[in-house]
């Protein structure tokens, strides 16, 4: 009878694993066991820490470098068509011999348009917002044609310039900016969720560095059992340092936190009531000079004034007074347009046009200025939010991952002298 041994390799790894249970129920195995566990899950901690964060102050900078300067190109773009929608009719209604500076205001709200509409397009962050950007660029394009077939038109005197006029306004009323306030309100709330995200405090992270807390203090509670000592200074000086290091990014990211969401109520959602305001204000402004360009009925087109006022005001609320009481002195100028209107039309233009002091033409300007420094001290607001929350983050990445090596180092460096005491 032949008996047919197991191969050399195959009780070789038994061996092994009989040898592995056993020295495992031993103190000294014990000990190697707790030192494995404890430092991994410090070390496992610290880099699902510093990953979080790191993830963070990269969103924290994409903010400051991309996503918050392309919606604020779209909110540009946003205005810039309805300043240049306003600049033409007031043009318009200058009459035939424009004044140059009617004429120039047209032109670099066009110039400004298309400066962000570059702007925008370059930063634009998917295939859906370039193709509402093309179409904006394409019907842009149809609306300066009608507005200089209006203008050829008036200059000649022929009535049929204000239909032209008519019909571009009516173009950028129902489709370029509707378009370009999508865009816009898009990417404000993209910046909106970004922020969120900055601020959002490292979860994962902190309960792995709470679970080797926890290893720690189990460790210390079986060595303590096994060799009959109380503390390990390895295993106390990990738990001190993992602690500090879950105080430090607790700390860190509630202030970055609260920097964020400064910058969220006091920037991102007041620049999105305010970029409203404006183009409410320039939308008033249009009608304003298209009711005496048609020479008509302006019952709707009061009820529309007031309607664009009546919304401008609700979105100004007590946020911003000087562009409210510019909104008021606009208003009594407008009211005195209407009185003239039906008894001195030149007066009524006269009112419109003036750019002295109660002309409503002056009083809209102060309007758009102080709405305009109103966007750009919130837009200021919003980085300086987001610009302080990544100091605050700035080192936790590093300084977690290099507090979990030190805490892994300690528990090494704390139990091998209780191993070399059963080796």
């Amino acid at each position: 009878m032949v008996t047919i041994a197991d191969p050399p390799r195959v009780l070789d790894a038994h061996a092994s694993r009989v040898w592995l249970r056993r020295f495992a129920r031993t103190t000294a195995g014990v000990v190697v066991l707790v030192a494995i566990i404890v430092s991994t899950t410090c070390v496992v901690g610290g880099l699902a820490c510093g990953a979080a964060l790191n993830a963070r102050i990269t969103e924290q900078r994409a903010v400051l470098e991309n996503t918050e300067p392309f919606a604020y190109a779209a909110q540009n773009l946003y205005a810039a068509l309805s300043a240049a929608d306003a600049a033409a009719a007031t043009a318009f209604l200058s009459g035939g011999t424009q004044t140059p500076l009617t004429r120039a205001r047209y032109q670099q709200a066009l110039a400004a348009a298309a400066s962000a509409l570059a702007d925008a397009t370059a930063g634009s962050p998917d295939m859906a917002t370039r193709q509402a950007l093309a179409g904006i660029s394409a019907k842009l394009a149809t609306y300066t044609g009608l507005v200089e077939a209006a203008r050829a038109n008036n200059v000649q005197g022929f009535p049929i310039g204000s239909a032209y006029l008519r019909e571009a306004s009516t173009l950028m009323q129902t489709s370029l900016l509707p378009a370009a306030a999508k865009v816009f309100t898009d990417d404000l709330a993209r910046v909106d969720e970004a922020q969120r995200e900055v601020g959002k405090p490292p979860v994962v992270g902190l309960l792995l560095l709470g679970l080797a807390v926890i290893a720690i203090v189990v460790g210390s509670v079986i060595l303590f059992r096994r060799t009959n000592r109380q503390f390990n200074v390895g295993l106390v000086v990990a738990a001190v340092v993992v602690i500090a290091a879950i105080g430090w990014v607790v700390v860190a990211t509630r202030f970055a936190a609260a920097d964020i969401e400064h910058s969220r109520v006091d920037g991102t959602g007041k620049i999105g009531q305010l970029a409203e305001a404006r183009i409410l204000a320039q939308q008033a402004r249009t009608d304003e000079t298209l009711q005496l360009i048609t020479r008509g009925d302006i019952t709707a087109s009061e009820k529309a004034y007031f309607g664009y006022i009546d919304d401008l005001t609700a979105r100004l609320g007590t946020g911003s007074p000087a562009a409210t009481a510019a909104v008021d002195s606009w208003v009594a100028g407008h009211r005195r347009q209407v009185a003239a209107y039906a008894e001195d039309y030149p007066a009524a233009v006269a009112q419109a046009l003036s750019t002295e002091r109660g002309g409503s033409a002056a009083q809209f300007a102060v309007v758009e200025s102080s709405l305009r420094e109103d966007i750009e001290a919130t837009r200021e607001t919003l980085r300086e939010g987001v610009a302080d929350a990544g100091g605050y983050l700035a080192w936790t990445p590093t300084g977690t991952l290099v507090l979990a090596v030190i805490a892994a180092a300690a528990v090494v460096v704390g139990l091998w002298p209780r191993l070399k005491e059963f080796l």
